[in-house]
């Protein structure tokens, strides 16, 4: 069989607890790559016993960050895993199948199966939950360089495979909320960015759709107490990614802010 090789690519950020599984489940791979962004935690200690390619690069958004993790990759075709997420023995195989057969498409989404609060979520729209594409050519795809959620622009065809990774987003609750804390002040930020107008309908209709979406159109219902649960997360986090929207757009000064200028004016 042709044997074409991958570089695996993961970008990394304070995220001790998964570093090790993450990077055990891709030690197939021709070469692993970590980008980090100088976490202060164990992330970079735990990546260099799996690889001496570890660099660190600011972030300025998810989706400069994914180019520049890029152009550390000696192989052209990639595998690209986030540090929550797992790559089965399955889809390491049809990776292997694929490329050796000869790839029929130049980039490949990838299912995920998602685990929170004791479960696999089956539906929520969380599965088969694609992101970008996974396994691809980056001689032909590039991230657009924007905050979070970025997306892709590619020169050929998509294909999918069938395989899923396995994805641990979250821990718990709390874990949820942190995480969910800097998301949505990037989600915030982008959308200053893109000029896009707030309205204050969007602080009800917005999470109202959000979790209507989830819990009933997406069967969220199905998956229990659990189900009824991330729906409602998602519905606050779409509340306080608005809110938050809102008040970058309106300059809202804090209490120190307003003081700092009645002092300077007095002075």
């Amino acid at each position: 069989m042709n044997h074409i090789p991958v570089s695996a690519v993961v970008i990394a950020y304070n995220d001790e607890p998964n570093m090790r599984a993450c990077l055990e489940s891709i030690t197939w791979a021709d070469e692993i790559i970590v980008v980090d962004s100088h976490s202060t935690d164990a992330t970079e200690r735990i990546s260099r016993e799996f690889t001496d390619k570890v660099y660190q690069h600011d972030f300025h958004g998810f989706g400069r960050l994914r180019n520049e993790a890029l152009t550390h990759a000696t192989h052209d075709w990639v595998f690209s895993l986030d540090t929550d997420e797992r790559a089965t023995p399955e889809l390491r195989d049809e990776i292997r199948r694929v490329l050796a057969a000869g790839p029929e498409a130049d980039a490949y989404f990838v299912p995920r199966k998602n685990y929170f609060l004791g479960r696999w979520i089956k539906h929520c729209g969380w599965f088969p939950d694609y992101r970008q594409p996974q396994l691809f050519r980056k001689s032909r795809l590039r991230y657009r360089e924007e905050l979070v959620h970025e997306s892709f622009d590619l020169e050929g065809k998509i294909g999918y495979l069938t395989a899923a990774a396995l994805q641990y987003p979250f821990r718990d609750i709390d874990h949820y909320l942190a995480k969910q804390e800097r998301y949505s002040d990037l989600m915030a930020r982008r959308m200053v960015e893109q000029g896009r107008a707030f309205s204050p309908h969007q602080l009800i209709s917005h999470p109202c759709f959000t979790f209507l979406k989830m819990y009933v159109g997406r069967k969220g219902c199905l998956d229990g107490v659990p189900g009824l649960i991330l729906s409602g997360l998602y519905a606050y986090y779409t509340f306080i990614k608005y809110a938050r929207f809102w008040e970058l757009q309106s300059r809202v000064p804090t209490e120190g802010s307003q003081a700092a200028t009645v002092k300077q004016g007095e002075a």
